[in-house]
């Protein structure tokens, strides 16, 4: 899919690794199965829980029409078949933060995004981060596998 800009199969190591800090959200701590990646994310568990050791596949997408057409900011269902639909947990936020961590043969890229106040952070090799650009506007699409 051109539209796809980041996915792998994730499971959850752990959740809420620094206690639980608010009553409807939780951090889960989740590493990737193909491409070695590490990932941070606050999750709506009053709507979609999740628990340690459950499998997800998770993917990071730049718009949601299935034919690729480019986001407006603005999303209507309005009947039409979008990526959505193949998904049970989507969020839409921005890429706010791109930074490399360790150097030569360890370096680490990682990104940050934001989806209105929750926050994901991805680690791992910066091949697999390529496609992403800082202010990136982008959807967070999990289906439980």
């Amino acid at each position: 899919m051109e539209n796809t800009l980041f996915g792998d199969i994730f499971k959850v190591i752990q959740i809420d690794p620094d206690g639980k800090k608010f009553d409807k959200v939780s951090r889960i701590e989740a590493q990737s199965e193909q491409l070695d990646m590490y990932m941070q994310l606050d999750v709506n568990t009053e709507i979609y829980p999740m628990h340690a050791g459950e499998k997800f596949a998770m993917s990071l997408a730049s718009t949601l029409d299935l034919d690729g057409t480019p986001d407006t900011g603005y999303y209507t269902q309005a009947g039409r078949k979008s990526l959505a639909d193949k998904f049970e947990y989507v969020m839409h936020g921005k890429l706010y933060k791109i930074s490399e961590e360790g150097s030569g043969p360890n370096v680490k890229g990682v990104i940050y995004v934001s989806f209105g106040g929750l926050l994901m952070m991805l680690s791992g090799d910066p091949a697999n981060t390529a496609k992403l650009d800082l202010d990136q506007r982008v959807f967070l699409l999990i289906r439980k596998v």
